[in-house]
């Protein structure tokens, strides 16, 4: 059987990939599983798939946890803490993580898995938004496999050739258009935005998501980080990177080759189908997901992204064309200005005004920073967002 580690497990992709395990038992185990203070949800996960290792990040939650698990006569090991994740991240008995830890806190947990040459499913698209370069080169010399979650890109991946290495001019690859739904306020004029409330960017009209991934996608710094993952993903620069909203989200991502053609992969807008894809890759697997109905879609509509109303999509490629440590710089601030957004300290259009103040403020290294360089300025961007929050409030 396959061991498997989900980091993350109590989120949304940790709960869509329990749900594909579950549908396969003979195949898959749960190894451990992991959370950052949702005790009563990771119990529920430990009691239903008994796995040798449960992780809480936090601490206190993690005392919680084993407390719970000793009552309840379960024989689960708990640890605690961001070594705990890196080793069960690491496992000799895991063949297979699922990185879904939300932001730049899934970095170390997602690197330790391709450093000891896992099949590492990455959800947590900061891993290559933060330090692209240290973990594709991280994977090469592990020989781990990396395979995308993200649905944009796990259909892009579905659409290059099989012995595909990163090298579109010898694929023939043209460009590489990725989808957005445009999110909830996709047909908002700019001046409208500065009224949205934390339940109306949540309110994502097609995808059930997590809040901070919801409140990227009404930015639509989701597809902006998701821009720069494909870069470190695919080996394309941003000038052959298209995004394209697209509101039914029914084609995830298409890929056009020099010859005119245009491959795209469709389905019906449900996580498990490119968690399935990545679990039984190079196979097919059942992952409970309705099939498509061509006739109830009955319209597929395209659009140009609008950078005016969706000025995080500007800035993303902005860092992404800088280079250096500046998407770093881009997500630590969006993070932070994400988290003050939703506890109501800043308005929606506060987000991108911290951002681009961030970057303003930075100038971008050189290639080649160590992991240590990058996580250090990471505090750094994210002590002086908060100062700047302080001085709006």
């Amino acid at each position: 059987m396959i061991g498997i580690t989900v980091l993350g497990s109590t989120g949304s992709i940790g709960v869509s990939t329990l749900d594909v395990i579950a549908r396969h038992p003979a195949r898959y185990r749960v190894v451990a599983l992991t959370a950052n203070r949702d005790v009563a949800g990771l119990l529920e996960q430990v009691r239903t798939h008994q796995p040798r290792f449960a992780v809480m990040a936090d601490e206190v939650a993690a005392e919680q946890l084993a407390q719970r698990v000793r009552a309840a006569a379960l024989d689960t090991e708990v640890l605690a803490g961001n070594e705990a994740l890196e080793r069960v991240a690491a496992l000799d008995g895991v063949d297979y993580v699922m990185a879904a830890i939300v932001g730049a806190a899934g970095l170390l947990p997602a690197l330790a898995a391709a450093r000891a040459g896992k099949r590492v499913l990455l959800a947590n698209k900061e891993a290559l938004v933060v330090a692209g370069q240290q973990f594709v080169d991280a994977v090469s010399r592990s020989g781990a496999t990396l395979l995308p979650i993200d649905s944009e890109h796990n259909a892009i991946f579905q659409c290059l050739p099989a012995d595909y290495t990163g090298n579109p001019d010898a694929a023939g690859v043209e460009r590489i258009l990725l989808t957005a739904s445009g999110g909830p306020f996709r047909t908002w004029q700019p001046a409208q935005l500065a009224s949205v409330t934390p339940a109306q960017a949540c309110a994502h009209p097609n995808w059930e998501m997590g809040r901070k991934i919801s409140v990227d996608s009404a930015t639509m710094m989701n597809k902006g980080l998701e821009v720069i993952e494909a870069r470190w993903l695919f080996g394309l620069d941003a000038d052959r990177i298209q995004v394209v909203v697209h509101p039914q989200s029914v084609i995830h991502s298409m890929v056009q080759y020099v010859d005119g053609s245009v491959l795209a992969q469709m389905g019906n807008p449900d996580m498990r189908t490119p968690i399935a894809h990545a679990l039984a890759w190079p196979d097919r697997t059942d992952a409970g997901v309705a099939p498509l109905d061509l006739f109830e879609v009955a319209r597929l509509d395209f659009e140009a992204p609008d950078f005016e109303r969706f000025p995080c999509l500007r800035l993303a490629f902005e860092a992404l064309r800088g280079g250096g440590d500046l998407p770093a710089v881009l997500n630590a601030a969006n993070e932070i200005a994400v988290q003050a957004f939703l506890e109501e300290r800043i308005p929606f259009t506060g987000i991108p005004r911290l951002i681009e103040r961030a970057l303003e403020r930075h100038s971008a290294s050189a290639p080649g920073q160590s992991i240590g360089d990058l996580i250090m300025i990471d505090e750094e961007v994210r002590r002086a967002t908060e100062q700047r929050i302080a001085r709006m409030v």
